[in-house]
């Protein structure tokens, strides 16, 4: 049977505009199960167990800021971290597609809400035939928050029926942290273009050519 799996995180909040949070990302990741990623899977597994973390979630944006668990590692050690997550999801056989809202561009939470139904909603409209083409789809979120929640079921079990919407536990499934990772360098690029990088993301990621050259160039070969 072919199946599609899509996994759902989101960059942002719903309440009001405000400068320090100015935009809500969402990214999917789509996998098709009759691609293998075992062998890639271990591979990060092996990386990250040689740094001393065995059964590790990451988790980029307190990856970025040293906090949790990664509040006594050096820039480096963190970067090395990001860059191992990172080339696991060049070397997947995997697509995403991110929607990116700016929150000041709406009155209110309301009329972004809309915009997000309509967004998602055109996407799978226009490829509808792809999703089509699978016998089962399976969308994977951890509703960290309702709003979203409620949005994915609404438009996907609209649009594409015979899709199922689950919960997800990040600790459970490697392409969440990816989808994960992918809503943190959708907004460093937005933070980029805007000259809004912070103290600790330059700690990271050194410059706007580094970041391009290093991560955003390889992202975009991914985009559905």
């Amino acid at each position: 049977m072919s199946k599609l799996s899509i996994f759902v995180d989101e960059s942002g909040d719903f309440g009001p505009y405000e400068k320090h949070a100015p935009y809500y990302i969402i990214a999917m990741v789509f996998h098709n199960q009759s691609d293998d990623l075992t062998s890639d899977m271990k591979k990060l597994d092996r990386e990250l167990q040689y740094m001393g973390y065995y059964h590790h979630v990451v988790h980029t944006e307190p990856l970025i800021r040293r906090e949790e668990d990664y509040k006594n590692l050096s820039p480096n050690e963190r970067r090395s971290i990001f860059t191992k997550l990172f080339y696991f999801f060049k070397r997947c056989m995997i697509k995403y597609k991110t929607f990116i809202f700016i929150k000041r561009d709406y009155e209110d939470t309301e009329m972004m809400e809309a915009k997000m139904v309509r967004e998602l909603a055109r996407f799978l409209k226009e490829h509808l035939t792809y999703f089509q083409a699978f016998e089962e789809i399976v969308l994977y979120y951890d509703n960290g928050q309702n709003e979203l929640s409620k949005i994915l079921h609404a438009v996907f079990t609209k649009e594409l029926p015979k899709c199922k919407v689950r919960k997800v536990l990040s600790c459970n499934y490697k392409l969440f942290q990816v989808a994960d990772l992918v809503c943190t360098l959708e907004l460093l690029k937005v933070k980029m273009e805007t000259k809004e990088l912070s103290r600790s993301e330059q700690l990271i990621f050194h410059n706007k050519k580094a970041l391009k050259k290093d991560f955003l160039k390889g992202l975009k070969e991914k985009e559905f």
